[in-house]
């Protein structure tokens, strides 16, 4: 099993940053891939980020440029620094591994973008 608890959500005005942590923990080993999904109130969940092994990295069209996704296997980490938020950005950001195939979620940080 695998373990994500994220953290670093909350309320920001428009073109404010914000940084997301998740930390996994449990059984680590051979996790393929890491990132952040979100879940906007009565839409569907999408992909934010995503980096895989060799650190490739994917970015949803709609945070090209603002947002950077980063992890570090030493600690067992994947973070995601947000830039020049806007209102739309304000979902359920939540981090999710793969390993084995298998996909793990954590339980989501409420990020809010508002003036």
């Amino acid at each position: 099993q695998v373990q994500l608890v994220e953290s670093g959500g909350g309320l920001v005005q428009p073109g404010d940053s914000l940084r997301l942590s998740c930390r996994a923990s449990g059984i680590i080993s051979r996790l393929s891939a890491m990132g952040w999904y979100r879940q906007a109130p009565g839409k569907q969940r999408e992909l934010v980020a995503i980096i895989i092994s060799y650190g490739i990295t994917n970015y949803a069209d709609s945070v090209k440029g603002r947002f950077a996704i980063s992890r570090d296997n030493t600690k067992n980490t994947v973070d995601l620094q947000m830039n020049s938020l806007k209102p739309e950005d304000t979902a359920v950001y939540f981090c999710n591994a793969v390993r084995d195939g298998r996909s793990y979620w954590g339980q989501g940080t409420q990020v809010t973008v508002s003036s």
